[in-house]
């Protein structure tokens, strides 16, 4: 039994419509006999501008999504590169020049030599001491620079106290938009710092480091050029890149006219030291030929040889490296 009651303060007659959904949209599907498809959604025979700007809403967000996650991994990568640790940031470039004509034959593709990598710069990290300023990586970044996107930047090691201005300024002025990492293809960093052997990282998880001016120029060439597929030719090109590096770079004196002799008697025979064909057998002999000094004083041959060098153009960094 209640304790009191209320009457009602409705009758029993009144009805209430409830609506079938929360609340309504406007139709933006296709009227009757027009067709709709999964892109654009079409009203009265148009396609409706809310659509419109939902869709470049989405494109928006996407790019700026894809531009965020570039500019992450590329932090990242810097960031667990063992030699972070660095004191100054000298210069970034990227160059404004067109790809130019040149002599080799092949060209190398970045994902199939480097690996696919959607959204990340792929970094070439070297190590090199001031004392021996490696010629030939100067050279090779010069024509990176003409076939690549290339981001260079040059670095100081805490481990060195002085580095001459031309040392600081070898991979060429700073770009304005070396910020923008996704802008560029390959990134070419320079670190001068105190080891022993030139070194060479690219992926810190996948490889071990790659030592030696050789070593680091034939992978860096092939990034260019593939090696010749004759067996023979390619070891060829190894075997002057040797030569260049222990004898003429590293030999006595006699050892150096034993290699200019034997450079005079192959470009006797062929144009270039590899045959008919320029490789990095010539860029390894031309540089350790200038460094040595000894271009002054060549044979007849090689005197041709050198000049042919310089007419392709390539060479001048490291030129005026030594001037």
């Amino acid at each position: 039994m209640p304790m009191y009651q209320v009457k009602p303060i409705s009758g029993s007659h009144i009805k209430t419509d409830l609506p079938t959904c929360m609340y309504k949209l406007p139709n933006i599907h296709a009227p009757q006999g027009n067709s709709c498809t999964a892109e654009h959604a079409i009203q009265n025979g148009e396609v409706d501008p809310a659509v419109k700007a939902l869709e470049a809403r989405q494109d928006e967000i996407m790019k700026k999504l894809y531009d965020l996650k570039a500019a992450v991994e590329g932090l990242a990568k810097t960031v667990t590169t063992p030699d972070a640790d660095l004191d100054l940031t000298v210069s970034s470039s990227l160059s404004s020049q067109s790809p130019s004509s040149t002599t080799f034959k092949g060209i190398s593709d970045l994902d199939t030599l480097l690996g696919k990598d959607l959204g990340a710069l792929r970094d070439i990290v070297i190590n090199a001491n001031p004392a021996q300023p490696p010629l030939t990586l100067l050279v090779l970044h010069s024509v990176l620079c003409q076939r690549y996107r290339v981001l260079s930047t040059v670095h100081v090691h805490s481990s060195v106290t002085s580095v001459p201005p031309q040392l600081l300024s070898c991979l060429g002025p700073r770009h304005a938009d070396s910020y923008a990492r996704q802008m560029f293809q390959l990134g070419f960093t320079l670190i001068w710092k105190d080891v022993p052997k030139l070194q060479m990282k690219f992926s810190v998880q996948n490889m071990c480091p790659i030592e030696g001016e050789a070593n680091v120029a034939r992978f860096l060439f092939k990034l260019l050029s593939p090696y010749p597929s004759d067996p023979a030719l390619a070891t060829l090109v190894d075997s002057w890149v040797d030569t260049a590096f222990f004898q003429l770079a590293e030999g006595s004196a006699k050892e150096r006219a034993t290699v200019l002799r034997a450079l005079n008697s192959a470009l006797s025979r062929n144009p270039w030291l590899a045959g008919p064909e320029f490789s990095l057998a010539d860029i390894a002999c031309y540089c350790c030929v200038l460094q040595s000094g000894s271009a002054s004083s060549t044979p007849t041959n090689v005197q041709r040889w050198i000049k042919s060098c310089e007419n392709l153009g390539h060479f001048s960094p490291a030129k005026l490296f030594l001037q």
